[in-house]
């Protein structure tokens, strides 16, 4: 071959392989990132979805199965990544399991366990003994919370432990009667759990605990035992963790752990489990178990922040944290029904006559709501303050489904009590509120 021959070839390759890493290029910039699940009730920690449109039914191809891996008992809502999802199990009843699984396939990329089991009283057996905290993910560690009042950071990449904390040994406190629930919130550098009877603040790269605050010190039945999850919101210009405990909602200033705000919310036992939820840019929503549905409003005066009752309603939630869709709330009731309150008034939109599961887990896609009853079945639904807008429903899983649902993007992960199921659901047509095809 001459050198001219040999020279133009050359050119040629060189050329392909410029516009080969051109076009990948532009194909990396112009591809968005996959959509995560990366806490307790999603991105936004408030049951909001954004991305794909969803589709207008559940049956049929609608809603497809790609893969179902079977596991431990387990009440952990399922955290996605980008390539993988972290599970949570309870073995034998006296270890407790946590598993990175492929995104794509479900194949196991690793797995860590420790002793960890709670005897619960029998009031509340029926519901089980196995973990129930949902993890956190900050794209490099995953924080779980483990039944015997413990936190533990793991390397997400390969499960290798970076600490650890046992809050009944660092501060005498007993172990929660129901064992830990409360799901634990990632903010900048720190973690902010509901343990050891009290807010807690750790240092997420070390473990240091920080500060405790909102101590509840009633140490009658089921002590230590607060259920709900933190939050972090900005209130009156204020940022802070709204936490809500078995007898109080307090907003707690992030850095210090001053208490800036705090009010009663009256409940049967103590069992405040609802996640509380932020309206707007002064207002807080929360219901309790035997209480009643609050609004309370936060204002500054002064040095110092204000908190009012806006309004109160009979209404009771029980263990399904509620969805702020536009000025009304969507809530899944004690008594099993579903209802639809104005949240400026507080005055009752309409009820359901029918009753459903014990349980919703619930998030929202602009008007759509999606909501996993415990007995398997999935409900589409519009938010309509008008009245129930049920669109579909369909039965899932004929095991029980306690766990949060996750959804990221065409992805829908249903937590079985002995498995996760991943389906993958048709888009729809394009939608005049998109103006494009999602």
């Amino acid at each position: 071959m001459s050198s001219n021959v040999r020279s133009r070839r050359q050119r040629v390759i060189a050329c392909c392989w410029v516009v080969a890493t051109l076009l990948v290029a532009a194909g990396a910039e112009s591809a968005e990132p996959r959509s995560i699940w990366p806490q307790w009730r999603g991105p936004s920690r408030d049951g909001n979805v954004e991305g794909l449109a969803w589709p207008e039914r559940l049956q049929g191809k609608a809603i497809q199965l790609l893969w179902r891996v079977e596991l431990g008992p387990s009440y952990s809502g399922p955290i996605v990544a980008p390539d993988r999802v972290f599970v949570t199990e309870t073995q034998e009843k006296t270890e407790e399991v946590v598993r990175a699984l492929d995104r794509g396939t479900g194949k196991q990329l690793w797995q860590v366990r420790w002793k960890g089991a709670v005897t619960v009283p029998a009031y509340a057996r029926s519901n089980g003994e196995w973990i129930r905290s949902t993890p956190a993910y900050d794209g490099e560690a995953v924080y779980v919370g483990g039944m015997r009042d413990v936190l533990v950071c793991l390397e997400a990449k390969d499960g290798h432990e970076r600490w650890r904390v046992d809050f009944p040994a660092q501060f005498r406190t007993p172990v929660p009667t129901l064992g830990l629930v409360s799901s634990p919130l990632v903010d900048g550098d720190a973690v902010y759990i509901v343990a050891s009877a009290a807010l807690v603040k750790l240092d997420k790269r070390s473990g240091k605990v920080l500060w405790r605050s909102v101590v509840d010190k009633d140490k009658g039945e089921a002590y230590a035992s607060a259920v709900s999850s933190p939050l972090m919101a900005t209130l009156a210009g204020k940022r802070q963790v709204l936490v809500q405990n078995r007898k109080i909602l307090a907003g707690v200033d992030p850095d210090t752990g001053e208490v800036f705000w705090q009010r009663e919310v009256p409940s049967y036992r103590g069992t405040n489990i609802i996640t509380p939820t932020r309206y707007g840019d002064h207002s807080i929503v929360t219901s309790a178990f035997g209480g009643r549905t609050f609004r309370f409003d936060v204002t500054a005066k002064e040095r110092s922040l204000q908190v009012r009752t806006a309004w109160d309603n009979p209404a009771q939630g029980y263990m399904s944290s509620p969805l702020v869709i536009g000025d009304y709330l969507y809530m899944h009731l004690r008594n099993q029904r579903f209802t639809c309150l104005d949240l400026r008034s507080g005055k009752e939109r309409w009820i359901t006559s029918g009753t459903f599961g014990k349980y919703w887990s619930m998030a929202s896609r602009k008007d759509r709501i999606l909501a996993l009853d415990q007995r398997g079945k999935l409900y589409l639904i519009r938010a309509n303050p008008e009245k129930f807008d049920l669109l579909d429903q369909r039965q899932l899983s004929d095991e029980e489904t306690w766990a949060h649902l996750a959804i990221c993007g065409d992805e829908l992960y249903i937590r079985e009590l002995n498995a996760l199921a991943v389906y993958r659901w048709s888009s729809p047509s394009p939608r005049k509120e998109d103006g494009r095809r999602p």
